[in-house]
């Protein structure tokens, strides 16, 4: 029986009824599934592994039932693996996952079938350097971000490319993202939409102090240097909107395109600007 990782969202009644027949569903079609200890609140017909060790387990497919934020969770445990990812919007948004829940097992039994296809995505590796010494290091689907607390304070930044100076600025903080991020927190921030396929990275600043500083996109294997010359207090790098990191005036963040990628099964086509139009709305008068 082939291991299938099940990953859910805290607090969300579609799952009261949906795991316990998912896994007899699963059970039926000689697959194992391993859920973590979320999915585990509301079934207990399957071994629940905490979610740190399931790459461990050598998963075939993990299936997310959530919205984004779960997937981009899954997407950073699995990075190195590149395990194939079944995402089933169950949040609000919903951009990332795609497959409805009604089409929940036409696509898991496509897949038994091999019958599918996957959109592969590029992720972000970052670097945090504090003193000349490596601080922590981290995978991101989406970006990375430099951003001030709950201080009302703007910090100077300075950003280098391949070892070349590329702008200096005083801003409310700094985004690093991929193209698929390009449709989160940089795309609030003004930054361009790019299609998850562009082998480029946007750096977005946020409400930076000059009337002519704008986003900026560069090839995806571009060093990104961001230094830190003066932050407020409780300046933190965020990975993801998920994970953060308290920041000190010195701190030199390196970012470039990460060497795993990020595997999403679909069914079918799903044309990119037709999830702009139904999710954001794209063009519409």
């Amino acid at each position: 029986m082939r291991p299938v990782a099940i990953i859910s969202k805290p607090q969300k009644e579609e799952l009261f009824q949906l795991l316990p027949n998912l896994v007899v569903w699963m059970k039926a079609h000689h697959l194992n599934p391993i859920l973590d200890p979320v999915s585990g609140n509301y079934t207990q017909q399957a071994r629940i592994v905490p979610r740190h060790e399931m790459p461990a387990e050598l998963p075939s497919l993990v299936i997310v039932l959530g919205g984004d934020g779960t997937l981009l969770s899954a997407a950073r445990i699995f990075a190195k693996t590149e395990t194939p990812i079944l995402s089933v919007n169950l949040g609000s948004l919903g951009f990332l996952t795609e497959t409805r829940l009604a089409d929940l097992y036409s696509t898991l039994d496509g897949w038994c079938n091999n019958c599918f296809t996957t959109d592969s995505r590029s992720m972000l590796h970052s670097e945090l350097w504090r003193d000349g010494e490596l601080f922590a290091g981290h995978e991101a689907l989406n970006d990375v971000v430099v951003a001030k607390g709950a201080i009302a304070r703007m910090g100077d930044f300075r950003i280098h490319l391949d070892g070349q100076l590329a702008a200096s600025f005083r801003a409310d903080g700094v985004i690093i993202s991929t193209p698929t991020g390009s449709t989160a927190y940089s795309l609030a921030a003004n930054g361009p939409i790019l299609l998850p396929n562009v082998d480029a990275l946007i750096v977005t600043p946020v409400c930076p102090h000059l009337l002519t500083l704008r986003p900026m996109v560069v090839r995806g294997e571009t060093n990104i240097a961001v230094n830190l010359i003066g932050v407020p207090d409780q300046t933190y790098l965020t990975i993801d909107g998920q994970e953060a990191i308290l920041m000190k005036v010195g701190d030199e963040l390196h970012c470039r395109r990460s060497v795993h990628t990020v595997k999403l099964v679909r069914l079918g086509a799903t044309g990119f600007f037709d999830v702009l139009r139904s999710k954001l709305k794209w063009g519409e008068r």
